[in-house]
């Protein structure tokens, strides 16, 4: 018998029905169990905003997406790009904070271990708020791929979890990768890492258990990210903010009985500007004014489902 573990991961679990990896199973969404949110609610809420770090001059060999390389490419020193994230760090963050605060939001924060060193202030507001603070990688130039050792993606896990533990006096209990970046083992080494939840599959809207101990996938909505919608696909602000409306409404009336969440990935560095602000303004205003929505933390959702579904 062949020895599996020599075969490319495709090749290794593409074996009759289901998926390409064995992180979890695939589930159709007619056989979820069901899931009561606390007070009856609808749907679940979730706020994502992204505190990141992208290094002026990151290490050599290191990663990060392609996509937000420039129109010069991914040079460095890149200033152009470095100072355009720096104006969410310096301006867009804080305006992002009063938008949240006018609506009463509570947020989860994926936090990169660079970001929480370099501006631990930053990290402090949110902590203030009550928000959960979820590990989020290195950087925004240090993304976790297969190019990295077991013991070197292991060392970034532990690195960044270190970290925001030590700024905040609490361990995260969830996992951003930056840019959805995952290597093939990367759940796995969440799992013995203590993370209770992942949000890197942008592939439903309920949660779901992993095959990796008490791990649980949370929904990560990608494809009304504001960076997938204004950064990548190039929509302007209000038709943005119609399609996250769009999407809430159609979430909240269809209320799938498996546990609906409607999530919202926000980055300052560009909802943050000036001429997009308050869009996100006139979002909220909107999805706020429904009745019957659980306004959570990602953690808050995860536990719920988790003390509900039995696994």
């Amino acid at each position: 018998m062949s020895d599996q573990s020599k075969l490319p991961q495709t090749a290794r679990y593409r074996q009759g029905a289901g998926y390409d990896h064995p992180h979890f199973d695939w589930n159709p969404l007619p056989e979820r169990p069901m899931v009561a949110w606390p007070r009856g609610e609808k749907i679940a809420f979730c706020v994502y905003l992204y505190l990141e770090y992208l290094e002026l001059d990151p290490p050599e060999g290191s990663v990060r997406d392609p996509r937000y390389g420039g129109a010069l490419g991914s040079h460095f020193p890149d200033y152009l790009n470095y100072s355009h994230r720096e104006h969410g760090n310096r301006v867009g963050f804080w305006r992002v904070l009063d938008v949240l605060d006018k609506h009463g939001i509570k947020a989860t924060v994926p936090v990169n271990a660079m970001l929480a060193e370099r501006y631990p202030r930053m990290v402090e507001e949110c902590v203030k708020r009550g928000w959960e603070i979820a590990g989020h990688g290195v950087s925004a130039t240090q993304m976790v791929t297969s190019k990295l050792t077991e013991t070197e993606e292991r060392a970034t896990i532990t690195h960044c979890l270190d970290t925001l533990e030590k700024t905040t006096g609490t361990r995260p209990v969830g996992w951003f990768g930056q840019d959805f970046s995952e290597s093939a083992r990367t759940p796995a080494l969440l799992a013995e890492a203590g993370v209770r939840y992942v949000a890197d599959f942008p592939n439903d809207d309920t949660p779901y258990r992993t095959n990796h101990g008490d791990l649980i996938c949370m929904p990560n909505q990608a494809e009304w990210d504001d960076t997938q919608l204004m950064a990548i696909r190039r929509l302007m602000p209000w038709r943005w903010r119609d399609v996250v409306c769009e999407a809430f409404d159609y979430l909240h009336g269809e209320a799938h009985p498996g546990g609906t969440v409607m999530t919202l990935g926000l980055h300052p560095w560009l909802i943050g500007q000036a001429h997009r602000i308050k869009y996100l303004g006139e979002a909220l205003a909107k999805m706020t004014a429904y009745d019957a929505v659980w306004q959570a933390s990602a953690s808050e959702v995860a536990q719920h489902y988790d003390e509900a579904v039995p696994r």
